[in-house]
């Protein structure tokens, strides 16, 4: 065969051209999925590598907690290891957790609430949060509705009256709270779902499994069984990344509804930022704002 021959042998440019462009074009994923009910060893070995790379990239900011399932384990063995039901609180295990390994975020001991006192088991930060700073901002921003409440008490008005504006006040600096949490990034939120001490069990398994397969939000926690507090409930939270992408936390309600955790004559659920957390706002707080941002029947809409 001469040079001339040899240089035809895959065709002319213009045939070249055309076979890398289907090279190029080729579907790789889709022809995998034409051929599923083909297990030949070439197609094992390419589902072997791709489970490799997928689970190279998880990511658990609770690694080596030992209160919090770890991705060494099967979510099962996790339940097993620390069911709420009967697992004890204690300072090695203030609650059960469990991440999202789909999404990144902070690790636990790398994480600035680790600093502030009763704060330590809020949801994975973001890389960017700054709530030292945040705090300090919302703690002043507080404070003004204090001064005012207390001026307003001072005032020969009616009780009407300074109720309303007090009120008011206090709707004014939730929206200057929230704005300064999504500037400094603390934007973690949760919906609360209290469930009795009989059932949590079997209410945690479905929020831990839905998280790890990453059809909730970013992580969840339980309340594990307490020598102290003797209620009926127990309280379980599903965190999502950001209180303000309302879609994304209607969309984890909607989940949860799918769970059958979301009753459709029941009490609806709350959804409370990690932010009111930080600052204390709490129920009955003294400022008169609402421990909560959204609920179910708000944003899901009655049955």
């Amino acid at each position: 065969m001469d040079s001339g021959d040899e240089s035809d042998f895959y065709g002319g440019e213009e045939t070249t051209k055309e076979l890398e462009e289907r090279v190029d074009s080729f579907d790789i994923q889709g022809w995998w999925e034409q051929r599923q009910h083909v297990q030949s060893a070439l197609r094992l070995q390419a589902l072997r590598q791709t489970q490799t790379t997928n689970t190279s990239r998880l990511h658990n900011p609770y690694a080596g907690y030992p209160y919090a399932w770890q991705l060494n384990e099967t979510v099962d063995d996790f339940l097993k290891r620390l069911p709420p039901a009967t697992t004890d609180e204690s300072e090695e295990c203030p609650w059960i957790f469990i991440c999202n390994p789909y999404i990144e975020r902070k690790p636990k001991s790398l994480a600035q609430n680790q600093h502030i006192r009763g704060c330590e088991d809020e949801g994975p930060e973001e890389d960017l949060s700054d709530i030292p700073r945040f705090i300090e901002g919302g703690r002043e921003r507080l404070s003004m509705v204090t001064e005012f409440s207390d001026f307003m008490k001072k005032s020969t008005k009616s009780q009407t009256v300074i109720t309303r504006e007090v009120n008011k006040a206090g709707r004014e600096a939730t929206g200057d709270i929230l704005d300064l949490a999504l500037n400094l990034h603390v934007r973690c939120g949760k919906w609360m779902i209290f469930c009795s001490v009989h059932s949590v069990n079997e209410t945690w398994e479905l929020v831990a499994k839905a998280t790890a397969n990453n059809e909730l939000g970013i992580a969840a926690k339980v309340a594990p069984r307490s020598a102290v507090d003797r209620r009926t409930e127990r309280l379980i939270c599903v965190y999502t990344a950001d209180f303000s992408d309302k879609a994304d936390v209607q969309k984890v309600a909607a989940r949860l509804k799918q769970l059958g955790l979301v009753q459709a004559h029941g009490r609806p659920l709350y959804y409370k930022p990690d932010c009111y957390t930080y600052l204390g706002i709490g129920s009955s707080n003294a400022w008169g704002i609402r421990a909560s941002i959204y609920n179910t029947t708000e944003i899901l809409g009655k049955p």
